[in-house]
């Protein structure tokens, strides 16, 4: 059997001012082919246990393209359509079942649901070849998407450690329907609910419940239930929880589906994340610390998992505002700042106006560069191998990397933005991260299995950028309305 599979993986931001260009797609751009293939070997994502599961069958596995990129702006229309078009074209070619990892949030400039055009393109050219599409907790759910997939599976974890897992999920389903078992049936339910990421954590709250709702559901028969956080920091109609299920008819999916989204609406309070001022978060944090182990400072407001520009420095700036020193700031996305330390080389004294550099669009006025002097600690190229639980096995790049030593904190400075997912982000350039007080992560969740075991706490802190949680920074006119809880009295009752 002949399989054509690829992984296409991006969450849009449609608020944030980072461009997504095809060069975003991958340390050195997206891979086609057999650099596909050879990058997405051994690594434990969704393309990897395709690649993984289609071998153990003797199966011929075609990697049409191995693409994802750090979430950002709206994606550029070219790179979507050669992004696209290489899935299509290898579908095109002939196959006899189609396996792809996608995000399911990827807004473009040409189609606001990036996942549902693909599948509507690839179902132009292969209307019955069977298809399972293995996505992202956090992708908003579309018509399109359930139409058009044979099997559609999400992750059950945040931070998202099943993506291997999920994507065994999709081929078995896949794979024993091909063998002779029952066809798979999906459906779908869409509850009006805008959930805060940082309310789609799956190890507390609501979305525990939820998640183990659908564990259940699969441990009683039912092929698979998946609950979708969504991503609320898309301005297009579809934003939001979805559940998706996949049964032996439709019948049984579409009764699963509703059970699930009457639970979460029910607990629909439980999806809502309301922010303290900053100054309290760091207040909290100071009286938190203990000897010993460094204190996470969670950036979620401009968090790179989910569209910042990494480069804003008000967080730093409340903590030197308070009197904290023995700081770990990174990685702080400054290109214009590590040319600068190149140029001057390392252990040279500089003058540097860090961060705040590029517009947020936000109703808020543009915090100024924070002006001080540095000492260049140490320069690198900020390649690095993951070994953490998180696209384990994978190369990542945050471009030309410099360390700033500063007489309150230490801080590393890239080129690009970079989710502090691993601890290489700070040892790849020579910094222990274990050796400061306090950390200061730009990142919501993808940190939390790496940096967590080393510290002493975290606090969560909201510096109002581009992924802040506060909704009222954001100008939505195209998601669908009434949704909770932008607008709290809508009523919801599932078919």
């Amino acid at each position: 059997m002949k399989i054509v599979a690829a992984r296409l993986n991006h969450e849009t931001n449609t608020f944030s001012p980072l461009a997504t260009k095809l060069s975003a797609f991958g340390p050195d751009g997206p891979m086609f082919g057999r650099a596909a293939y050879d990058s997405a070997r051994d690594t434990r994502t969704g393309l990897g246990a395709f690649i993984d599961m289609a071998q153990a069958r003797g199966d011929e596995i075609a990697v049409a393209v191995n693409a994802t990129a750090n979430p950002s702006g709206i994606v550029d229309g070219a790179a979507y359509e050669r992004l696209a078009g290489s899935i299509v074209e290898a579908v095109r070619g002939g196959c006899d079942a189609i396996l792809l990892d996608l995000h399911g949030a990827m807004v473009a400039e040409v189609a606001d649901d990036g996942e549902g055009e693909l599948l509507r393109r690839i179902r132009a050219v292969a209307a019955d070849v069977p298809l399972a599409v293995a996505l992202d907790l956090h992708g908003n759910i579309t018509e399109a998407m359930v139409d058009a997939a044979d099997v559609l599976v999400g992750f059950k974890t945040y931070p998202h450690v099943d993506m291997y897992d999920t994507g065994v999920h999709a081929a078995r389903l896949l794979f024993g329907w091909l063998d002779g078992g029952p066809r798979p049936r999906v459906a779908w339910a869409q509850p009006p609910l805008l959930s805060h990421t940082l309310r789609s954590a799956t190890g507390e709250g609501a979305m525990q419940r939820a998640v183990q709702r659908a564990r259940q559901m699969e441990a009683e028969g039912l092929l698979a239930a998946t609950v979708f956080a969504g991503f609320s920091l898309a301005d297009i109609r579809d934003a939001g929880v979805s559940i998706v299920t996949v049964g032996r008819d439709q019948r049984e999916a579409q009764q699963a589906a509703d059970r699930l989204a009457r639970q979460v609406w029910a607990e629909r309070d439980g999806f809502v994340y309301r922010s303290e001022p900053l100054a309290d978060s760091v207040a909290r944090a100071r009286r938190l610390r203990q000897p010993g182990r460094p204190l996470l400072l969670l950036d979620h407001g401009d968090n790179v998992m989910s569209g910042g520009t990494c480069d804003t420095t008000t967080l730093l700036e409340e903590c030197l505002r308070q009197g904290m020193s023995g700081i770990g700031v990174g990685p702080l996305a400054d290109a214009a700042t590590v040319a600068q330390a190149f140029a001057a080389g390392a252990g040279s004294r500089i003058r540097v106006s860090l961060g705040n550099k590029v517009p947020q669009g936000l109703p808020a006025p543009q915090p100024a560069p924070f002006e001080c002097e540095v000492t260049v600690q140490a320069l690198g190229d900020g390649r690095f191998r993951i070994s953490g639980p998180i696209y384990t096995g994978e190369t990542w790049a945050m471009g030309r990397t410099a360390v700033l030593a500063h007489e309150a904190f230490t801080a590393v400075v890239s080129e690009r933005p970079m989710e502090p997912l691993d601890l290489a982000v700070f040892e790849s350039v020579g910094v222990d991260p274990r050796a400061f007080d306090w950390l200061l992560l730009k990142s919501r969740m993808y940190c939390r299995p790496t940096f967590v075991p080393i510290a002493a706490g975290l606090v969560e802190c909201d510096s109002r950028g581009v992924c802040s949680s506060d909704y009222a920074l954001f100008g939505f006119s195209r998601l669908r309305r009434p949704v909770y809880p932008l607008d709290p009295q809508v009523d919801y009752a599932p078919r």
